[in-house]
């Protein structure tokens, strides 16, 4: 007879604005009591534990209800990549005694037994519940609120619900503490899309400013959707964020991805933790605009082959540091906010220049507004490749792809688009043709999407990769009426509009006369 399971039935995931209130009404519950940073790391820690019992719950019930089977034999657990949960650490534990005043303590040994399964983790889990200053009835209310909150599950994981929790609060909190950084979560549909167009099954991937690890999660779910082996990547990043780079400790971890992010939070540019790699595939969202980047202490700096960036933005840097990264055969798909297409100002064209006449530009994608969740800052995609006569593709030196992807994508609500499945298909499969991917297809310039350019036209265009430069107009479809026709009736409706126009204006001066504002 099959054992029982003793989990609880796991809530439903609840994405969007069910979602986002739930986090808001839990941050109610502390705030006024602590500040909003320290609260950050309160939350964050419970809903670590919240993440992984729910994914250990969902495997528990499939197990339990398999006569043969022990839910309780971790290999059970690890054979799927799922990680498996001490008796302590469980949702269902905590939160069962969670209106005792020894919570705190509790959760601090959850951490503790977490950590002690998984060497990894080692000293990167929150581990201070206990302290006197934290309030432990409201400690317990949070809990009851985040456990309504399906973090884990499977549906919830291949949404990379975790990290799109950690965007919430690194928005709401850079807010309430009153500070605005430049660093914004990359939303799922821009890194399937990043990954879909470079591809990375086999290699070693590299992220400089890597976050809470969304481009690996990305890259692994890449390779596992097209029948390729999570062990051919070799995972190197980076991050400067102490937080954050735990954050993504937490988020590889549970995944089951070995990944070498350094023995500690570094920042790339001052120390470099990979200084020797040349990565086959290079994926990054940089901090847009970071202006305090300390350019003036690296003015020498060797990494900046195509001159020195400005001190004042690190724009160019990012982009240089991941060119000195680069293999031989690498591509570089990477995130910065639209100015850096065109911007002229601190001798950033010059750059640019220097970088399009090395022929390193293989493709620019305009992306759509509001695709980011905190920021409505338009962006777009860099790929530079170092060799575009690799053997792989087709020949295309001097060539770059230009696409404008900025009317694609769907409103999920007032302000918030999302690129859809069509639409990261579409623009991948472009690239794909360009490039000469095999099984393809042909490529063809659409007027208004996709042109094909050779360095001369980019040369006349002042070295500027905004892809509406190129792309033209889209065309429109001939409604059959004849041209002198269309523009009779076109006249004779502005002509109507003017004399609207007039008598509007005549009512307004009246009635400003009868207020006695007259003029």
């Amino acid at each position: 007879m099959g054992k029982k399971s003793t989990e609880p039935k796991l809530s439903k995931s609840t994405v969007g604005l069910g979602f986002k209130e739930k986090l808001w009404a839990a941050a109610d519950k502390l705030r006024g009591h602590m500040d909003a940073g320290e609260y950050k790391h309160v939350a964050l820690g419970l809903i670590f534990l919240k993440y992984i019992s729910d994914a250990f719950a969902e495997q528990y019930e499939k197990i339990a209800a398999d006569p043969l089977a022990d839910p309780e034999d971790r290999d059970e657990y690890t054979a799927d990549n799922i990680f498996w949960v001490p008796a302590v650490a469980r949702w269902s534990h905590l939160q069962n005694n969670a209106k005792q005043p020894t919570i705190g303590k509790l959760i601090d040994d959850a951490m503790v037994e977490i950590e002690k399964e998984n060497p990894s983790l080692k000293g990167v889990l929150p581990k201070d519940y206990a302290r006197p200053a934290l309030d432990k009835q409201l400690l317990g209310e949070l809990i009851d609120l985040i456990g309504t909150i399906g973090l884990g599950d499977s549906a919830s994981r291949t949404k990379d619900i975790l990290g799109g929790v950690y965007e919430y609060f690194l928005g709401q909190f850079a807010s309430a503490e009153g500070k605005r950084g430049g660093q914004f979560y990359t939303p799922r549909c821009v890194v399937s899309l990043m990954t879909e167009m470079i591809e990375p099954y086999k290699g070693r991937v590299y992220d400089p400013c890597c976050g809470s690890g969304g481009m690996f999660v990305q890259s692994e779910k890449f390779v596992q959707a097209h029948g390729g082996r999570i062990g051919n990547l070799a995972i190197y990043g980076q991050e400067s964020n102490p937080t954050t780079w735990k954050l993504c400790k937490m988020n590889l971890a549970i995944r089951g991805i070995d990944g070498n992010l350094g023995s500690q939070n570094a920042d790339s540019f001052h120390n470099d933790l990979h200084k020797d790699l040349k990565a086959d595939f290079i994926m990054a969202n940089p901090p847009f605009n970071m202006s305090d980047w300390g350019g003036d202490r690296l003015l020498e700096d060797g990494r900046w082959k195509y001159n020195t960036p400005p001190v004042g933005n690190a724009n160019y840097a990012w982009v240089q540091h991941m060119i000195h990264h680069l293999a031989p055969n690498g591509i570089a798909a990477f995130v910065l906010a639209n100015g850096s297409m065109s911007s002229n100002s601190s001798g950033e064209g010059e750059i640019r220049k220097a970088i399009a006449q090395a022929d390193l530009v293989d493709c620019m994608v305009a992306l759509p507004g509001n695709l980011f969740y905190n920021t409505a800052i338009p962006a777009c995609l860099w790929f530079l490749a170092r060799n575009k006569r690799n053997s792989k593709y087709r020949d295309r030196k001097g060539e770059t792809l230009f696409v404008d992807a900025r009317k694609m994508g769907v409103l999920l609500d007032r302000v918030h688009r999302e690129l859809t499945e069509e639409d990261i298909a579409k623009i991948a499969q472009t690239y794909n043709a360009w490039r000469g991917d095999k099984g393809a297809g042909e490529y063809a310039d659409i007027p208004g999407f996709c042109k094909s350019a050779k360095l001369d036209e980019i040369a006349a265009h002042g070295y500027v990769l905004t892809p509406g430069r190129y792309v033209g107009a889209e065309e429109v479809e001939d409604d059959g009426e004849v041209f002198e026709e269309k523009v009779r009736l076109l006249a004779a409706k502005l002509e109507e509009q003017f004399q609207e126009s007039a008598r509007l204006e005549q009512k307004i001066r009246e009635n400003l006369w009868g207020l006695g504002h007259g003029f």
